[in-house]
């Protein structure tokens, strides 16, 4: 049986010119076809550029492009996969310091964090607020978006519009 279809949104927040090519081909390859992103500059960092690209394609999808654009130096990326039939949606970020983060989405876009990894979270803080803060922080990619958010909002031009944030 084939996978459900689904679709998502590729924002590559900053790359190198010297990159663009290359995320296209990984993207392409996620796809099973060639793919061309509509770059702009970024203003946050001179010299580099941003594009934004909605996806089609089956469930699984989003992780095979984070997988094909992960780990590439100065490359800062987030991928979204609305949920389909009997499968999660997804979300991931990627920024150079940081390396992946991955979370499963509900039907709204919001992160769900599972049951096994808030019994965690309250097991390694040992009772202690700020360990659980800590911990809750790191299951919900708050490192990711704090890194992330200046290069979401920077351009007058972009195509990228972020309604409101949540923090």
């Amino acid at each position: 049986m084939a996978a459900p279809q689904t679709q998502g949104v590729l924002y590559v927040h900053s790359a190198p010119r010297a990159l663009c090519q290359h995320v296209e081909w990984g993207l392409g390859r996620a796809l099973g076809e060639p793919a061309s992103l509509p770059w702009i500059p970024q203003p946050v960092i001179p010299g580099s550029v941003r594009a934004e690209y909605t996806w089609h394609g089956p469930a699984g999808t989003g992780a095979a492009i984070a997988s094909q654009l992960r780990g590439w130096e100065h490359l800062r990326f987030e991928v979204s996969e609305d949920p389909s039939a009997g499968v999660d949606g997804g979300r991931w970020l990627h920024t150079p310091g940081l390396g992946i983060f991955y979370a499963q989405t509900d039907m709204a876009g919001n992160v769900v964090i599972p049951e096994e990894r808030i019994r965690y979270a309250m097991e390694v803080s040992g009772g202690n607020a700020t360990e659980l803060h800590r911990e809750l922080a790191l299951a919900l990619g708050h490192a990711w978006d704090e890194e992330l958010e200046p290069f979401r909002t920077a351009g007058d031009h972009s195509p990228v519009v972020w309604m409101h944030r949540v923090g």
